[in-house]
């Protein structure tokens, strides 16, 4: 069980709240942004009940995988990537292209929603920051 005291600097992967349950599974998908960029962004899914994320980017072409279409085959939840149509299986996040997508543990803790990963993440997104 993780506590609230974790490192929440960037580069320690570590349980990151995103927020509530009740909230979150309105949506199929939402876009969580990264404090570490675009290329990091993550999908949030909320399918039959469960919760998935998964890098936001589509590993071939960097299509916007929030976008794409979820279905069940077979018992195998995939979403498919608006762009090309790579799928992409929302548990493993292997495709049946051979590519590879990468997929984040999701936990439910005191009807919130965690995903673990290397930074913060928000349903907003960071100010960018100037550097001088």
């Amino acid at each position: 069980m993780a506590s609230g005291n974790e490192e929440e600097s960037a580069g320690s992967v570590s349980w990151r709240l995103i927020g509530p349950v009740s909230e979150l599974s309105k949506k199929q998908c939402r876009l969580m942004h990264s404090s570490l960029g675009y290329g990091s962004d993550v999908c949030l899914f909320y399918v039959k009940g469960e919760f998935f994320a998964m890098d936001a980017r589509c590993a071939h072409s960097g299509g916007p995988l929030c976008d794409g279409d979820i279905e069940d085959a077979d018992g195998i939840l995939q979403v498919f990537c608006p762009w090309h149509d790579y799928d992409f299986n929302l548990r493993t996040g292997q495709s049946g292209t051979g590519l590879q997508q990468q997929v984040y543990k999701v936990k439910l803790e005191d009807g919130s929603v965690y995903v673990k990963h290397a930074s913060p993440l928000s349903l907003q997104t960071f100010p960018l920051v100037k550097k001088s």
